[in-house]
This record gives structure tokens, C-alpha cells and sequence, in this order.
């Protein structure tokens, strides 16, 4: 039997319905839910359900030894970790008073700008196959893993590098690396007119990219948007240039900028990226034979390392946006507090629940990899 309230206990109503994407879903770099109640074709409501991947890192890093912790951080975000990596340990050697040696710093940006080279492939790799565009997909993934060969043979990690340590890195480079990176990056900039032809003039690509998931320069400095969604609304503002830290104060590159805040505009600041950070690494191959000198400097054991008291927050940029660490020293053996300021947190989380109203069901999961998100960051 029907109860009497029956009839208004009925939600939604019969016009609406709901539709769970993840938390396994291509629409996001990992997995992740998005809960939405559609109209029809139209979404009424989007509601981000994160807790899906490893978390709780920064709770977990309060009971480990400083140094076991550098295991954890690129896990952080695994297409682009190399940021997570050196962020932390600007903290830790910032919190020490540690001055790393300029050959480390150069090696850091060189590690750091071949990261982001192969977050962006993996990418908007990712993108084209929201819109059915697979082949972009395929060669991004295959051209990563040419970046990929390289981390491992610096140092024997192809995703989890670790090859970053308070006070510098963990080893030089090999014999005959400089060589190999400029092949490989010379033949990255051969294949760009090719994903140019495939993907970034491609009719069906450009049309349902563009003006899809529009963000306004306004919007983006209410919602804290960073990084290259920040500067597909026409804002320039990049931490390597606007807070420089290791060496980028020395280095030549253009901060690249789109106007229409869309979809579009997000993957084209990330198709053109790639060029600056070619530039960049060219720069970084020409000047290391001339830095001779440690790679890093000394510090105490460290499975018997007490850091100084003290607080400090740095931040850098990486290939997803700001990204900060938030590091807390009682004086002892571990960290009593770390966070990080991740911009995944804001963008797959509040900028992607405003964006995905009024949006057809066809274009959340375009949406949501323009964002360029990485699921356990929120999850940290």
C-alpha cells in the first residue's frame, strides 16, 4: 500500500533524472564522480563526489621521517609530479635555510619543464577523446612516453621520480643525456603541425570546443582559477615569472594568453605552451656544460633530521596551475603539519559544479578534462 504522503515524497520529479560520470570515466585524469540532475539533454545541477583514490597524504606525511616523505608528494598528481617534488622540498630547504646549488637549480627547471611537457600531451590528448577525437589521444600518449624514457634514464623512475632531495637532486646527468633530450624535444616540435592538423583545426574539434565551459577573467579571480585556465580569459599571470624562484628569472619564455575563457582557449594555451617549454629546456641544455659544481648540498642524516622550527608557505608553477605547500617544523624528526594549495582543488570542485550548468549531458566530460584536474589532489 501506498503511503498518504506518496505522491510529494516522489523526487525528482518525473521530468528530471540523475546520471552518475565516474568514478571511473575518461571525462577526468583519474577517478572520479560527478553526480549530475539533468532536464532532458540540459544539466541542472553538477555535485563533485571526490574520495575515490589514495588520500589523506598530507595526514599521512605528519608521521614520516622529512626525507621518507618525498615518496609520497609526486603521488599528488601523477601525470605532472615533478612539481609536487620540488615544491616541497623549496619548503623544507627554506624552513633549513639550505642554499642549493645552481647546477641542481637548472636540473630542477629541465625536470620540471619535461613534466609539464608531458602533462600537456596526456592532456589534450585526453580533450580530443572527449569529443570522439581518439587519434589525438594515441599519439599523446605515445609521444609522452618518449618524455617518459628520459626520466627514467635520470633517475630509474618513469612516473615516481624522487629525484628531487632537500638540498638539490639525488644524481647528475648520465653520459650523453643532453644529446638525447634535444633529439627528443626536436622531434616533439616536428610533430606539433601534425596535432595541429588533427586536432586544433579540426571542424568537428574546434566546434564543439568553442564556447563550451566559458569562464570570464572576473570569474576566474572570484573563483581562484589558476594556470592555464587562468590565462585562456586573457589574464597573464604565470608564478615563473611573477614570483620567479629557482633560475626561470634568467630564462627567456612568453607567457601565452587566449580571450574567450572557453574550452577552446584552455587547450590552445596548453597546445602553445608546449612551444615555450621547448624553448625553455633548449635554454636549460645550452647553459648546464657551463655549470660545473655540486649537485647538491650537505645535510644531516637524514633519518635523524631535526628541522628548524618555523613556518613557510613557496609556491611554483605547475602545468595545472599555482601550486603551493604550506609546511609547519615543531623542531623535530617530522613534519607537524604540511598542506598543499593544489589548483585541482578549485578547479574540479567548485569551477567545474558553475560550469556544468546550463551545459548539454554531451559536453560535462569535455568540460571537465578543459579543467585539466587531478582527482587525487583533491583527494589529498
Amino acid at each position: 500500500m501506498r503511503p498518504e504522503n506518496y505522491e510529494t515524497q516522489r523526487q525528482p520529479p518525473s521530468h528530471e533524472y540523475e546520471l552518475n560520470i565516474g568514478p571511473n570515466h575518461p571525462g577526468i585524469e583519474g577517478n572520479y564522480a560527478f553526480k549530475l540532475r539533468l532536464h532532458g539533454d540540459e544539466v541542472i545541477e553538477g555535485r563533485a563526489d571526490a574520495g575515490y583514490l589514495h588520500r589523506g597524504f598530507e595526514k599521512l606525511m605528519e608521521g614520516r621521517l622529512w626525507i621518507q616523505n618525498l615518496a609520497i608528494t609526486p603521488r599528488i598528481c601523477v601525470p605532472d609530479p615533478v612539481p609536487m617534488e620540488i615544491s616541497y622540498c623549496l619548503a623544507v630547504e627554506d624552513l633549513c635555510g639550505l642554499e642549493v646549488p645552481e647546477r641542481a637549480k637548472w636540473l630542477r627547471v629541465l625536470q620540471a619543464e619535461l613534466s609539464r611537457l608531458a602533462a600537456h600531451l596526456f592532456t589534450f590528448g585526453g580533450h580530443a577523446a572527449t569529443t570522439g577525437m581518439y587519434t589525438p589521444m594515441f599519439w599523446g600518449m605515445a609521444d609522452r612516453d618518449l618524455i617518459l624514457d628520459l626520466f627514467e634514464e635520470l633517475c630509474g623512475g618513469r612516473v615516481y621520480h624522487i629525484y628531487n632531495i632537500p638540498g638539490g637532486v639525488r644524481r647528475d646527468m648520465p653520459p650523453g643525456f643532453i644529446e638525447r633530450v634535444s633529439n627528443t624535444i626536436d622531434y616533439l616540435e616536428s610533430r606539433l603541425p601534425d596535432y595541429d592538423n588533427l586536432m586544433f583545426r579540426n571542424r568537428v574539434f574546434v566546434k564543439r570546443a568553442r564556447g563550451v565551459g566559458v569562464i570570464s577573467q572576473q570569474h576566474a579571480l572570484d573563483w581562484a582559477v589558476t594556470g592555464p585556465n587562468l590565462r585562456a580569459t586573457g589574464l597573464a599571470f604565470d608564478v615563473r615569472r611573477d614570483d620567479p624562484y629557482l633560475v626561470y628569472d634568467q630564462l627567456d619564455f612568453d607567457i601565452v594568453t587566449e580571450d574567450a575563457g572557453d574550452a577552446w582557449a584552455r587547450a590552445l594555451v596548453r597546445r602553445k605552451e608546449l612551444f615555450e617549454s621547448i624553448k625553455i629546456i633548449r635554454q636549460v641544455l645550452a647553459k648546464l656544460p657551463e655549470i660545473e659544481g655540486p649537485i647538491r648540498c650537505p645535510i644531516p642524516n637524514p633519518l635523524a633530521w631535526n628541522v628548524p622550527a618555523g613556518s613557510t608557505y613557496v609556491r611554483m608553477e605547475s602545468s595545472k596551475g599555482e601550486l603551493a605547500w604550506y609546511v609547519v617544523s615543531n623542531g623535530g624528526e617530522k613534519p607537524y603539519r604540511t598542506h598543499v594549495r593544489g589548483p585541482s582543488q578549485m578547479h574540479a570542485v567548485q569551477v567545474l559544479e558553475k560550469l556544468s550548468v546550463g551545459c548539454r549531458i554531451e559536453d560535462v566530460a569535455q568540460i571537465m578534462f578543459s579543467l585539466d584536474a587531478c582527482p587525487p589532489e583533491v583527494d589529498r
